[in-house]
């Protein structure tokens, strides 16, 4: 059982930057791979970026490659998104995921954050 809790999420105007955090409570992201995903109102979740914890693997969607990195900090068993060049299309609520499997993180993942809201005005 992995709990999460995302953060980070604010209003920020376009070409602006913001970095959301996905802490695990009560134990580590060591075996799992850790994904965010995200929902925009009227639409379907679509993922966002993945990373393998234990190897350090990373993977994006094409629609945030350059503008997005997804990285973690060992010390604080937190994985960060940096979204760098923002754009009103990336509104949406962000959320964190977790599996143990690295294939479907990036489809179906487990384990889920309560979300966190971006906002981007133009």
């Amino acid at each position: 059982q992995v709990q999460l809790v995302d953060s980070g999420g604010g209003l920020v105007q376009a070409g602006g930057s913001l970095r959301l955090s996905c802490a695990a409570l009560g134990r580590t992201f060591s075996n799992y791979a850790v994904g965010w995903f995200r929902q925009a109102p009227g639409k379907e979740r679509e993922f966002v970026a993945a990373f393998n914890w234990n190897v350090g693997s990373t993977y994006y969607a094409d629609f945030v490659k350059g503008r997005f990195t997804i990285s973690r900090d060992n010390a604080k068993n937190t994985v960060y998104l940096q979204m760098n060049s923002l754009k009103p299309e990336d509104t949406a609520v962000y959320y964190c995921a977790a599996d143990p499997y690295w294939r479907r993180v990036t489809i179906n993942p487990t384990y889920w954050g309560q979300g966190t809201q971006v906002t981007v005005s133009s």
